[in-house]
């Protein structure tokens, strides 16, 4: 879908306020509230708008740790990473998960409360994944930056 610079503008600005109204929306893009709501609906339908969720804070629930996980599997067989990423996708403390290239498969990023909590997640869900052969672990000292939000360039379109 091409872009243009009032899509990019509503895009920015849903970015800085997902729970905006659409008569707000409108008035920040120069739209009347008709043709802002059917620019929105395009923009979730082709897919450039995949939803719209709640930031939570990981320490304030609880989970002050971030563990950046780097897996090895014994293959790349297409079997053996769909069996992984489907196991992946039901430890609930897995935030992230990429299939990288280079050294490791895939990197996961890790809520946990404290290192013991980290342990159980390692033990219960990590070790059992299928058809991983290492598991390299990194904690995180402290966040410096973790955007939700992508720069756009209103010169596109």
């Amino acid at each position: 879908m091409a872009l243009d610079r009032i899509d990019i503008a509503i895009l920015d600005a849903l970015q800085q306020d997902g729970r905006m109204s659409n008569s707000t929306l409108a008035e920040k893009v120069g739209l009347s509230q008709s043709a802002c709501s059917r620019r929105l609906d395009n923009l979730e339908k082709s897919g450039v708008i995949k939803g719209y969720h709640a930031e939570l804070s990981n320490v304030a629930l609880g989970h002050s740790m971030t563990v950046i996980v780097h897996i090895s599997l014994s293959g790349q067989f297409e079997r053996t990473l769909s069996e992984f990423e489907a196991a992946v996708k039901r430890c609930p403390n897995v935030l992230s998960c990429h299939l990288m290239s280079g050294e490791y498969d895939y990197i996961l990023r890790i809520a946990a409360k404290d290192l013991q909590d980290y342990e159980r997640i390692h033990k219960e869900w990590l070790t059992g994944m299928p058809h991983v052969i290492r598991i390299n672990s990194a904690f995180a000292l402290r966040e410096v930056i973790d955007r939700t939000a992508v720069g756009l360039r209103p010169d596109l379109g």
